[in-house]
């Protein structure tokens, strides 16, 4: 059982609470380095210290304007402290928001496969996360890519007392058996049907090519 540290969510009905956890963009604190952070209590004042936030952004965002306009925001509100101290802003990493239609037929195949293992409808649902893969997948195939969660909502992805039910991991590979069954099904060109050839140099040339390498023609 998780002991919840709040005494309440941050809004009050259902659909204001899933829309901030599904669609809006949001800014979580991460940590800090540099600062005593054991238990106890220490004066000890560090020469340097190191706080770690992320921004998870929604479709029609660009990571490079967005960066832009986090780090004029830092270095103008620590100009206005007056501190004689130095403070650097600087991004580890950004991608593009992924979304995709849970009409497509690999959706369907998907919901298929999981009403098979469990026995209900799947609900269809966004979520935040960090996995830029997929639009890179989907940019380089030309394919669809539907993300297929096989987990519970309280595993606590990440943390120290991160979990994985065995149940799910016995239907999980139960619904990729049945998932691959159901693709099989679905009428129009296949995967092998595909054509992909690698990029010219010229367009090797252009940023970001690297993570597609070859260039296909197909549509599942």
């Amino acid at each position: 059982k998780v002991k919840s540290v709040s005494d309440k969510l941050l809004h009050d009905d259902k659909k204001s609470l899933l829309m901030a956890r599904w669609r809006y963009p949001t800014l979580s604190l991460h940590g800090i380095e540099g600062a005593f952070s054991g238990s106890g209590a220490k004066t000890v004042i560090p020469s340097k210290v190191i706080g770690k936030f992320s921004l998870r952004l929604v479709p029609d965002q660009d990571p490079a304007r967005i960066e832009k306009i986090v780090k004029a925001h830092l270095v103008s509100e620590f100009a206005k402290l007056k501190s004689p101290n130095k403070m650097e802003a600087s991004m580890f990493h950004g991608a593009k928001a992924w979304l995709s239609s849970p009409s497509h037929p690999n959706f369907a195949a998907a919901a298929k496969a999981t009403k098979k293992v469990y026995g209900v409808e799947p609900d269809f649902t966004r979520e935040g996360g960090s996995i830029p893969i997929t639009s890179a997948f989907e940019d380089a195939t030309g394919m669809n890519v539907l993300l297929l969660p096989l987990g519970a909502c309280d595993d606590m992805a990440h943390s120290q007392n991160e979990k994985y039910n065995v149940s799910n991991l016995m239907n999980g590979v139960k619904i990729l058996g049945q998932y691959v069954h159901e693709l099989g099904k679905i009428s129009g060109p296949k995967p092998s049907d595909c054509r992909c050839v690698p990029l010219t140099e010229e367009e090797l040339m252009v940023p970001g090519a690297f993570m597609k390498g070859f260039r296909c023609k197909c549509e599942m």
